[in-house]
């Protein structure tokens, strides 16, 4: 099982690490993070796709087609942690190295994107306090942690479970 979590893990961490970067880089430095939320999730879908490739491959390759639920979703639960874990390891790198001010641009895109959209000057208060609370969490380094891995850690723990009951094979 370790080889082909570690191959799939790894497949997986990269794709989703590499859209990641790509889709931060577009909205930094555009300062426009409109659209972010679709495409980040759909490129963590298409990443933890390879949770049920690899779980298959377990299964037929090391398996002889057969795997019990258990053993499928433990597969897809390593493959999840290796892509996950990798992906905020990257994050922890590219925010701290490359783009420290990060949270002071987002903050400013959504403000000006509740302004926009008409928000009071007493929701615009409420929606900066809440950004100044979010902001402070990420002086963290453990919280940043713990927030990243929130982003992508229950889609890849829900592909797993589904990938384990689509996979398990009885004699």
């Amino acid at each position: 099982m370790k080889k082909t979590v570690i191959v799939f893990g790894l497949i997986s961490g990269v794709i989703i690490t590499g859209m990641m970067m790509w889709s931060v880089y577009v909205c930094y430095h555009n300062e426009n993070f409109k659209g972010n939320d679709t495409l980040g999730y759909t490129a963590m879908i298409v990443a933890f796709s390879f949770i049920f490739v690899g779980v298959r491959s377990y299964r037929n390759n090391y398996q002889n087609g057969v795997i019990s639920f258990g053993k499928a979703f433990k597969a897809g639960l390593f493959i999840t942690l290796i892509a996950s874990t990798i992906y905020v390891l990257v994050w922890l790198v590219y925010y701290y190295g490359f783009i420290p001010d990060f949270m002071d641009k987002y903050t400013d895109y959504v403000l000006r994107t509740a302004k926009a959209d008409g928000a009071t000057a007493a929701e615009l208060g409420k929606k900066a306090e809440e950004m100044a609370n979010f902001k402070e969490l990420y002086k963290n380094p453990a919280m940043v942690v713990l927030i990243t891995y929130s982003e992508v850690f229950p889609l890849g723990l829900v592909i797993a479970l589904i990938s384990a009951l689509l996979l398990k094979r009885r004699r």
